[in-house]
């Protein structure tokens, strides 16, 4: 039988905090066993979900995203090189979005930071008397991918 990592051990390794790795248990995105004293104990196959989930989370995924694609794999296992592959194809047309909308922001910085602010010409002439308000907080002009829903 192989060594069961700690928690510690595994935040050390992995770069990710003890307590992120009980939430990402909570969540299921990770398994720990929990020994008779009831301390969790990791497999070393962890290492790679974990890798796997920061990834991931770099390429811009939420934690549902993740579990979603984590849940396609059989019973848990660990992503192999294939499974990446397969997984980060998915995720191209998402990442080709985000980087036609920042391309469109950047492209627009110099005439608008797209807040719907007034403090600006270019936004007086796009946001008279401040209609966009009712959206709600944030900026209203940023394009879909970067703009968070309220």
């Amino acid at each position: 039988m192989t060594e069961r990592l700690t928690v510690t051990e595994v935040s050390e390794r992995s770069g990710f905090a003890p307590s992120a790795l009980r939430y990402y248990e909570d969540k299921g995105l990770v398994d720990a066993s929990r020994t008779p004293g009831g301390r969790r104990r990791y497999d070393r196959e962890v290492l790679r979900r974990l890798a796997f989930i920061a990834a991931a989370k770099h390429v811009g995924l939420s934690l549902d995203e993740i579990r979603a694609s984590l849940d396609l794999l059989p019973a848990g296992r660990t992503p192999t090189k294939r499974d990446w592959t397969r997984l980060s194809r998915s995720w191209r047309s998402r990442l080709d979005a985000e980087i036609e909308a920042l391309e469109a922001l950047r492209d627009g910085l110099d005439s608008c930071i797209g807040c719907g602010c007034l403090s600006l010409q270019r936004c007086r002439l796009s946001n008279p008397d401040d209609v966009l308000s009712s959206r709600g907080p944030g900026a209203a002009f940023l394009p879909a991918p970067l703009h968070p829903d309220p």
